[in-house]
């Protein structure tokens, strides 16, 4: 018993040394200014300031954008710029993420995040619209595809989340956010090393994960609320309907990267077999942001669906 106690100890020693060494507080908005542009706006939605950006053509075609976990708003710039001439674009920090900060209530579930996609579709009184999301923001737009099949278009799913699978295996960072204690420690500091190593496991292009990629993920992670909210996250899993996947209607382009180390390509079949009539598009050479890795490539594959789609109706 004394040696338990003794190890113990040393564990409190080695987590109150490393807490103290490498602490990082929470940032305001006002300190993270350097992530708003002209193109910024919030809107209220029950009691969030939600941060988005609305470019592109006025009057075009609605295309609605969905990021992944962790992530935030800015890995659909290239493809800004890529459709803005085409499409009216509006992309969002989906709550717990970038400058939108916590959830009030603290819901993370799918469905939460569902509900919220169609609240925030009813603030800018948007009509009909496409609907792409990348990892949980597939996920999301799947399942929003489900519930509201009335309000979409066009859907858009980039290596999204939700498919059961032997195969997978929860990414390391997500798998520390749900250790007891281990998580409570995350909340208090933010090695720059675990950033890096979560994008080089997510970009197939070693390259691209440059210093400032790294501070961005960064930086926004250490946002008001983030990351409690990120722990929170961890703790509220909820099946995902797949058996309803044949339930979606609406025209379906799936695209995948190959190199996908966090969900594997073999779902890429799977989702394509389940939802009727889907398109699917894989890329040998790239990872689980195909949207951020070749933006001109993947946003000329989605704009031949989404024209070819409008010309058909």
């Amino acid at each position: 018993m004394r040696f338990v106690r003794r190890g113990l100890l040393f564990l409190v020693v080695v987590v109150v040394v490393l807490v103290a060494v490498n602490y990082e507080p929470d940032r305001s908005r006002e300190e993270l200014t350097a992530y708003i542009n002209d193109a910024s706006k919030f809107i209220d939605i029950d009691g969030l300031s939600v941060h988005y950006r609305r470019e592109g053509t006025p009057g075009a075609p609605v295309l609605v954008r969905l990021h992944g976990n962790s992530a935030s708003l800015h890995t659909w710039d290239g493809w800004v710029a890529a459709l803005g001439d085409r499409f009216d674009i509006i992309r969002m920090d989906l709550p717990a993420f970038g400058l939108t900060g916590p959830n009030p209530e603290r819901d993370y579930r799918t469905s939460a995040y569902v509900s919220f996609v169609g609240r925030f579709a009813d603030a800018l009184e948007l009509g009909r619209f496409a609907l792409a999301g990348n990892s949980l923001g597939g996920k999301v737009a799947w399942q929003f595809a489900i519930a509201q099949p009335q309000r979409l278009n066009h859907l858009i799913l980039i290596d999204p989340s939700g498919m059961p699978s032997d195969e997978y295996e929860i990414p390391f960072v997500f798998q520390l956010a749900k250790v007891p204690l281990i998580s409570d420690v995350f909340t208090w500091f933010a090695p720059e090393s675990l950033y890096r190593q979560s994008l080089l496991e997510v970009y197939a292009d070693d390259s691209l994960v440059t210093d400032e990629l790294v501070k961005r993920y960064r930086d926004l992670s250490l946002f008001e609320g983030n990351r409690q909210a990120f722990i929170d996250s961890g703790f509220q899993y909820e099946a995902a309907p797949v058996t309803r996947l044949n339930e979606i209607q609406v025209p379906t382009l799936i695209l995948w990267g190959e190199q996908d180390l966090w969900i594997p390509p073999s779902d890429a079949i799977r989702f394509e077999r389940a939802i009727r009539n889907a398109q699917l598009i894989t890329y040998p050479d790239l990872g689980h942001l195909p949207m951020d890795e070749a933006p001109e490539r993947t946003a000329a594959d989605a704009m031949r669906f989404l024209l070819a789609e409008n010309e058909a109706t």
